[in-house]
């Protein structure tokens, strides 16, 4: 599967959620998340436990660009990601704890987290579909991000464990196991 993403710090949350309203976005859940990430590689894989869901593994792969960009991703259940990448056995690279307020919007999710130890963020998520188009998506990504512009702070590049892993000094080297696709190279 594939969506487009954007990132960036969220300046002033009341003023982002206060927009979200008033473009007619409606408030789905409020969500506890933990995601445990694993050394692996190339790309990155996450396990994601929420309050109200199922655990999931997340594998994904996307460019390092302070913009919107386009993310590939595989979404496993727990027996299936512990027979595909031995999560058992993988060293845990860090763990990323945050609240997240989660607004939906035709076929966009727009995320506003509250990350320990880091600050507070939003993102937006649109999935790629039949029906919703990559340029399709990037263009509502920045039409909604052009929206929510008064409340943003700097674009970020790269995922929350990254940054924990900048701030805290972490060992991020990596023995090769399988990729999604089967093989230990790079997707």
């Amino acid at each position: 599967m594939h969506n487009v993403e954007f990132k960036s710090e969220l300046r002033d949350l009341e003023l982002a959620q206060s927009i979200c309203r008033a473009m007619g976005a409606t408030h789905a859940e409020i969500l506890e998340q933990t995601d445990t990430y694993y050394k692996v590689p190339s790309g990155r894989l996450k396990r994601r436990e929420q309050t109200g869901h199922e655990t999931e593994y997340i594998f994904y792969d996307r460019a390092d660009k302070a913009e919107a960009r386009l993310s590939h991703y595989v979404i496993y259940d727990e027996l299936s990601a512990r027979q595909r990448f031995s999560c058992d056995s993988l060293p845990v690279l860090v763990v990323v704890r945050k609240k997240r307020i989660v607004y939906l919007i035709e076929q966009l999710r727009i995320h506003l987290d509250m990350v320990d130890h880091l600050g507070t963020f939003l993102e937006i998520e649109a999935v790629v579909s039949r029906a919703h188009n990559v340029r399709q998506c990037h263009e509502k990504v920045q039409e909604i991000r052009g929206k929510l512009k008064p409340a943003l702070g700097e674009m970020l590049s790269t995922s929350y464990a990254d940054m924990l892993i900048g701030e805290q000094g972490l060992d991020t080297s990596v023995e090769p196991v399988p990729s999604p696709s089967g093989s230990t190279d790079p997707i």
